[in-house]
């Protein structure tokens, strides 16, 4: 009962959200199939329109999920400035313009969607101790990390982990899933992931074996295509707080469980739903719900050639240690 009020609640924050990319009614379409029957869910799905929408709601709506119209006039500014966020300063190239895509915005609240408030459930105490173990250290090498184990998985290209790989990111926000019989491949544009998931319910791996993205078991509900995926390494957390631009999200322990289920909507549009479970980072579980919309001119997944040509960890790691001597030299200069 509870699935069906979640799964309920996830599609009536949704279709509040937004209009539906087609204009077609249930009675005028009809959900694809695969030539082996399967519903058909293949294509590319960006969720760069969700860009804007924070993962967790303004405490002040309570359980709205659906801006009004001041609200969503608000969120509208904020989207054109943060595409301008640099124009106007001669001395640095619009970055905004060059790699963010500051999307178009949606009257949806929030990505979460459960519990009704749109907020994350509090951190048990032992996660709350070991987070804030983890963020003071996080803190402090931030500007001059020792070793590469200081900076992110996102600024080392390695992960966003399968989560944070599924939600709205600053670009290459494509989604794009390929279906072969008995198998169902899950293709981020970010970082190039992909989670092969078979659909014959096979046990998962034994628990010594743990990964970045998990691993991933699939099956079939009607016509939702439900995964769930066990197996983490606790490495990294399950929202893009883990990016270059912040790493508070906390890190789940190896318990963490992930469902996520696709619903084809219409010919432009599959609903996704994921919930997080974990009782050793987690006082209960949570989850978000979102639309996938096809774009017109989103036809091709691009190359995340992160590692090739990339400075990045060289210029931090020498840059912070070069501050350092400047202010060694200094102190003794001064003494």
């Amino acid at each position: 009962m509870r699935r069906l009020l979640l799964a309920l609640m996830s599609v009536l924050a949704v279709a509040m959200a937004a209009p539906l990319a087609s204009a077609q009614t249930a009675s005028s379409w009809t959900p694809p199939k695969t030539p082996w029957g399967d519903p058909d869910l293949q294509g590319i799905w960006p969720s760069t329109h969700m860009l804007q929408t924070p993962i967790q709601r303004d405490p002040k709506m309570g359980a709205r999920a659906v801006l009004n119209d001041e609200e969503y006039a608000q969120r509208m500014r904020q989207v054109k400035a943060f595409a301008n966020i640099e124009a106007g300063n001669p001395d640095r190239v619009p970055i905004s313009a060059g790699w963010f895509d500051p999307g178009k915005g949606s009257r949806q609240a929030s990505l979460v969607v459960d519990p009704p408030d749109g907020r994350i459930p509090a951190l048990t105490p032992e996660t709350q101790k070991r987070e804030a173990e983890r963020l003071a250290r996080y803190k402090e090498k931030k500007e001059a990390p020792d070793t590469w184990q200081d900076l992110t998985t996102w600024d080392r290209c390695i992960s966003l982990g399968a989560v944070g790989s599924m939600l709205p990111f600053y670009y290459n926000n494509g989604i794009e899933i390929i279906q072969a019989p008995g198998y169902v491949v899950i293709r981020n544009e970010m970082i190039h992931e992909a989670r092969v998931v078979p659909l014959d319910r096979r046990p998962h791996v034994g628990s010594a074996v743990r990964m970045w993205m998990g691993d991933s078991r699939g099956h079939w509900e009607g016509a939702t295509l439900v995964v769930e995926t066990t197996n983490f390494n606790a490495r990294v957390g399950v929202g893009p707080g883990d990016g270059g631009f912040g790493d508070a999200a906390p890190r789940p322990t190896e318990n963490l469980r992930v469902t996520e289920r696709f619903t084809r909507a219409d010919e432009h549009t599959v609903d996704y739903q994921v919930t997080i479970q974990d009782p050793d980072t987690w006082t209960k579980a949570w989850t978000m719900a979102y639309p996938l919309r096809q774009e017109p001119n989103y036809t091709t997944i691009s190359e995340y050639a992160c590692h090739e040509g990339n400075i990045f960890m060289h210029d931090v790691l020498s840059g912070a240690r070069t501050v350092e001597a400047k202010a060694t030299t200094a102190k003794k200069g001064s003494n």
